[in-house]
């Protein structure tokens, strides 16, 4: 499977959109951290969770924890999908 740039961008709105969604901040990008914006355990797994349904991959949920930014875990969730 090939991830063209175009999805590649929409991966990182989406993760963008669903971090917003979970966290109930709006204006966060794709450099806003998930710690600093409220994140915790309940949270990230609502994350991981909607974007395992989004995208039909499993996503662990420590990745949250490992890249907090949704620009960062939307570079490893990209490079996942290519690789299945």
């Amino acid at each position: 499977m090939t991830v063209t740039t175009a999805s590649a961008t929409s991966i990182v709105d989406l993760v963008v959109s669903v971090y917003q969604d979970a966290l109930g901040v709006s204006g966060l990008d794709q450099d806003s951290d998930f710690f600093e914006n409220g994140g915790d355990s309940l949270t990230a797994f609502q994350i991981t969770s909607r974007l395992q349904e989004a995208l039909g991959a499993e996503i662990p949920v420590a990745l949250v924890f490992a890249y907090p930014c949704p620009g960062e875990l939307a570079e490893v969730v990209e490079a996942d999908l290519v690789q299945a």
